[in-house]
């Protein structure tokens, strides 16, 4: 099945894209996409600890099961002043 997974502040500068559809097996679950994109990339795979996953603009939990067209946002934490 087809998701798509956007990337926010530092998410976004370790896989050098704001956006990307991929492929995942049916019954994938957020923890999925972050193992994923941690396995193709050393900076995501050391932010995986911090970051929340968002599906379909709602915080969810990462063992929460993906369908068909979900939008996943992995955001990290950010800091600001």
């Amino acid at each position: 099945m087809k998701i798509f997974v956007k990337f926010f502040a530092s998410a976004r500068e370790a896989v050098g894209s704001d956006n990307v559809q991929v492929a995942v097996k049916e019954g994938a679950t957020a923890n999925d996409v972050l193992e994923l994109f941690g396995s193709q990339f050393e900076t995501m795979n050391r932010l995986r600890p911090y970051v929340r996953v968002a599906v379909n603009q709602s915080y969810v939990v990462n063992d929460h099961v993906l369908h068909e067209g979900d939008e996943v946002a992995i955001i990290p934490p950010v800091s600001g002043g």
